[in-house]
């Protein structure tokens, strides 16, 4: 409920000011604790927000750092993996795996939604925040045990990266339907327009991709290109330019064919690699991205989410508790069954379920797409962020226990 204090409109860059110092701070204690930063990030937005202190609102300024926040954040999720990672996550029983870990999560949430009566497009979001896996917090996870690079470790990040894409593919469908008249003839209309609208926009990545990869099959071509070009340039942050250039061409033709932002600027930040720039490049543009990113906008939008939530607005605990059973259980069992399914011993199955189970980003801002849209409620917007929350806080413990299992 908060503590009820008068609200009084601070200046803008005194409340950026506040925010970001608080939501540093609190990031801080969880990074010690060794738990992701975005938890405390968002613990400072709840606490200077309507649900506590009532300090700060989410004003439309803080709405574009927010905005920015999450273009950032997809940005390095796509810089983190390569085009290989997904072929290799659909090769073979491994599309098993992909597969029934996403699809028993969504079905579970749908079949939530449905046994509360919530309206269609709420239950299939439910079910969409249920089965996506937050690949940022997974990397994280596993570089933190040391794991990233085990064929354990690579295995979960291949399987995160196809329910991902996945889950965008279907985010792009769902913002369609929201502009349409719900009859049956349209709702198939749309998800034939949609479906062909972003495989079109998948063969302009295919098409990218393999003239990339045919450019550095001759050594350094691309590489010594872009140095040329870096030398005829004045400015001092020209590489950084010509990379959000880049990226910002995809994302701008995903939003003129009627897809969110986020695919496109995920799918082109897959694209490059440093066989694509050269390694010392792709250092520059990560290290850049990442500064910018985790010291600034992540922190902003993470206490937004903060400011968004409402400890009052929820007022059935019984649909909150199912939902986070359900995101736990069936993401875990999702991830097992693919995993026995494709003929994985029982510990390392039980791994994979367990590294697939944090939502945290990829999650929220998904859940925070749907609230801005007006497709989802402050309840279960607030019910979606505790989700997030809990299931990113169990999964570190959870897949250290399981790692040792396997180990044995």
């Amino acid at each position: 409920m908060g503590f009820n204090l008068p609200h009084f409109e601070l200046p803008f860059f005194a409340s950026l000011l506040l925010l970001l110092a608080l939501a540093r701070f609190f990031g801080e204690i969880m990074e010690r604790l060794k738990q992701p930063a975005m938890i405390g990030e968002i613990i400072a937005g709840i606490m200077l927000g309507p649900s506590v202190f009532n300090f700060i609102h989410r004003t439309e300024e803080l709405k574009v750092i927010s905005e920015l926040g999450v273009f950032l954040l997809i940005i390095i999720a796509g810089l983190e993996i390569n085009i290989e990672g997904i072929v290799k996550s659909s090769k073979g029983k491994n599309i098993l795996i992909s597969l029934l870990a996403f699809f028993i999560p969504f079905l579970s949430g749908i079949a939530v939604g449905h046994f509360y009566h919530l309206d269609e497009m709420a239950t299939i979001f439910i079910g969409l925040c249920i089965a996506i896996t937050a690949l940022p917090v997974s990397i994280r996870i596993l570089m933190d045990f040391g794991k990233l690079n085990t064929s354990l470790g690579q295995k979960i990040i291949s399987i995160a990266v196809f329910d991902d894409i996945l889950a965008l593919t279907i985010l792009g469908i769902i913002l369609d339907l929201t502009n349409v008249e719900p009859t049956f003839i349209n709702i198939i209309k749309t998800i034939v327009f949609t479906v062909l609208k972003l495989s079109s926009f998948v063969l302009l990545i295919i098409v990218s991709y393999k003239l990339i990869q045919r450019f550095s099959q001759k050594e350094n071509l691309i590489q010594n290109k872009l140095n040329n070009l870096l030398g005829l340039l004045k400015g001092k942050e020209s590489l950084f330019a010509i990379f959000f250039v880049f990226i910002l061409i995809f994302a701008s033709i995903t939003e003129s064919i009627g897809l969110h932002f986020i695919i496109g600027a995920f799918f082109a930040s897959m694209l490059i690699s440093k066989e694509l720039v050269g390694e010392k490049h792709l250092n520059t543009i990560h290290n850049t991205t990442n500064g910018m990113t985790i010291g600034f906008l992540a922190p902003i939008f993470f206490a937004g989410i903060g400011l968004e939530f409402q400890f009052s607005s929820i007022n059935d605990y019984g649909l909150l508790f199912l939902i986070i059973l359900t995101s736990f259980s069936s993401k875990v069992i999702g991830g097992y069954i693919g995993s026995r399914l494709a003929k994985l011993n029982h510990n390392t199955a039980l791994a994979i379920g367990i590294g697939l189970n944090a939502r945290g980003i990829m999650e929220l801002v998904i859940a925070n797409i749907a609230y801005k849209a007006g497709i989802i409620s402050i309840e279960i917007f607030s019910m979606l962020v505790i989700m997030g929350v809990f299931t990113t806080l169990c999964t570190p413990s959870l897949l250290k226990k399981a790692f040792s299992l396997v180990e044995k």
